[in-house]
């Protein structure tokens, strides 16, 4: 056990919650991952907007708190966001929160939010749980270049172009996925993107929480990844850079000097094929026979 010194004697003292739009973040599935400051800030709200009032009465009841609840979901979003911004006006204290972990994170509360915005009232973040931080940490995989591409379409081709845009990229993909498709997208993933490294984070922070990682194929393959139950986030580690050859980049230099100047036109081929651009000059004055 630690040491009970190295402790604080009490939590920082609560601070008064002006008037304003707060995003609230949410456990998403251990109840003691709730911030303190979410609790006072909810506790003082004069309205609360939530996914699914539903499972916010069950968290504020778990609380001991009550509070004005209308519904924020594709449906009431535009609603809800007049609401929002008819009360901010008048000084009230507003919370939005989704079902579970941050808002506007593949949430219908960005319309709220954007409408306060727009208005030039006050909105602040109350940050906490994060199944797409929490799943990236556990990972394995590169977190200093991210690119969350929330979910993908649910049929294999259009998943496929969705993919194909995203293939060029050398950054760390995270994804979100419901558990039926998750072998599919797996699939499509391994056969636009490649071997790359992965893992798939399950049940984050709950009792039979998970992270399976391997390849895109060997997760595609794998029993654990066959429509598993629970809120699924994939991470996807980036792509190898791959190096251009001289036919490539001739065939690229002869296109782009049919458009641009052999400046303009070397600039252009660097860019795409991450090429040098003084050789890549040089080459194309050669092919304009200068």
């Amino acid at each position: 056990m630690p040491d009970p010194s190295f402790f604080p004697p009490s939590a920082p003292p609560p601070r008064p919650v002006a008037p304003g739009l707060y995003l609230v973040a949410t456990p998403i599935g251990n109840l003691r991952d709730m911030t303190l400051r979410a609790l006072d800030v909810l506790a003082a709200a004069d309205l609360v907007l939530a996914e699914d009032t539903r499972v916010t009465a069950k968290l504020l009841s778990a609380y001991g708190l009550r509070a004005r609840l209308e519904r924020c979901d594709d449906h009431a979003s535009a609603k809800a966001a007049e609401l929002a911004v008819e009360r901010l006006r008048e000084g009230a204290v507003v919370a939005l929160v989704s079902d579970a972990g941050t808002p506007l994170v593949s949430d219908p509360g960005f319309v709220v939010a954007r409408a306060a915005i727009a208005e030039g009232l006050p909105v602040h973040p109350v940050p906490g749980p994060s199944s797409l931080l929490a799943a990236l940490c556990i990972a394995g995989q590169p977190a200093d270049r991210v690119l969350f591409a929330g979910f993908l379409p649910p049929k294999s081709g259009a998943r496929r172009t969705a993919l194909e845009e995203l293939r060029p990229g050398r950054q760390t993909l995270v994804f979100f996925e419901s558990g039926p498709r998750l072998a599919d997208s797996l699939a499509d993933m391994a056969a636009v993107l490649g071997p790359r490294p992965a893992a798939v984070a399950r049940e984050l922070t709950k009792l039979y929480e998970e992270c399976v990682r391997g390849s895109l194929a060997e997760l595609a393959a794998d029993p654990r990844c066959q429509a598993p139950k629970g809120e699924i986030v994939i991470v996807v580690g980036p792509g190898e850079i791959e190096i251009a050859s001289e036919a490539d980049a001739d065939a690229a230099l002869s296109e782009a000097l049919t458009r641009l100047p052999p400046g303009e036109a070397a600039a252009e081929v660097s860019k795409a094929l991450n090429l040098p651009r003084k050789p890549l000059y040089r080459r194309a004055l050669e092919l304009q026979g200068r």
